[in-house]
């Protein structure tokens, strides 16, 4: 495990540092513990389990670190679940943060992770008038860390899709082309099953009474929560903006096959007309007429050219050539 930071803060202020034991740990009332740790073994649990009296179920899901977003009572504490997104190439990666939040403490483990809390500890540090009220702020400031995180990721996935889009109107899209819009649509479906859960536990924390979650505290979270929603949106336009670039590849496929046909159509029936009159005068009869004439060759070959000048210009004003 590595511990990130271990500290007790006492009117907003950080006051010293709070060495893991493995005897219970007390605060008084304008103090708080906040510790972040990172990827912890079962006995490093089971110490922190021991100093804040967390409930076993939840130290066993923030061991796991394969749950889904939620949020779970515990007598007087609460254990919240979140998940963090992180684009590596065009994938999103995800992590886990399990949150143990007591009246006087808060705990935070994360799994895969991309992002550290050093930067936001340091923010929130900065203000100690709202960090005095204690570690509903403090779970506020991590879950408003977290989705703050989605969006330029979501942006960026954007990018790329205009990016493509552009390209489609320009030429038409490769097969590897195709498969990386697959790739990005199944990693965008699959972050949009994340962020509905993400909203769930946000909205539980604006609107529930829960333990250890102060009134005045629940119009941040509402912040959050329309945070989320402005993702939730920008995704459902991205999977538009793909669905987009899907449809106007295939109407510009269909357009060129349907020139290409029409153009073949064309040229076939220009083709036909020497084809018949060679046929005609290629049937071995006696009695045909046409064979004594003397100017007869040169007078079929002028009918055969009139002809397909004529189909040329109907077929090129028409726009098939």
């Amino acid at each position: 495990m590595t511990v990130v930071a271990s500290y007790l803060y006492r009117a907003g202020k950080r006051a010293e540092e709070v060495p893991l034991v493995t005897t219970p740990v007390d605060a008084r009332e304008s103090e708080f513990i906040w510790i972040g740790v990172t990827d912890p073994t079962a006995d490093e649990m089971a110490n922190l389990q021991a100093m804040f009296g967390l409930h076993p179920l939840a130290v066993e899901d923030a061991l796991n670190g394969m749950q889904v977003p939620k949020v779970d009572i515990y007598g007087n504490q609460l254990f919240v679940v979140i998940k963090t997104a992180h684009l590596e190439g065009e994938k999103i990666a995800y992590g886990e943060t399990c949150i143990f939040v007591g009246k006087h403490h808060l705990i935070s483990v994360r799994h895969g992770s991309a992002r550290s809390h050093q930067e936001l500890r340091r923010q929130l540090e900065q203000s100690p008038q709202l960090l005095e009220h204690g570690p509903d702020y403090v779970l506020h400031g991590i879950i408003d860390f977290v989705v703050d995180g989605y969006l330029p990721m979501v942006e960026t996935l954007e990018d790329k899709i205009l990016e493509l889009e552009k390209h489609v109107l320009m030429s038409f899209l490769q097969p590897e082309q195709i498969r990386r819009v697959f790739r990005m649509r199944r990693h965008v479906i699959r972050f949009q099953r994340v962020l509905g859960p993400m909203g769930e536990v946000v909205g539980k924390l604006s609107h529930l009474d829960l333990p250890c979650i102060d009134d005045n505290a629940k119009p941040f979270f509402k912040d959050v929560h329309d945070h989320i929603k402005r993702v939730e949106g920008l995704v459902s336009g991205l999977r538009e903006i793909m669905t987009s670039v899907f449809e106007a590849s295939n109407l510009l496929e269909q357009q060129r096959q349907g020139t290409i046909t029409r153009q073949l159509a064309a040229w076939a029936a220009i083709l036909a007309v020497p084809t018949a009159i060679a046929g005609i005068y290629g049937m071995n009869f006696e009695n045909m007429p046409e064979l004594g004439t003397r100017y007869g060759y040169f007078a079929v070959l002028g009918v055969i050219v009139t002809l397909c000048a004529i189909l040329y210009w109907r077929f090129r004003k028409s726009g098939w050539l």
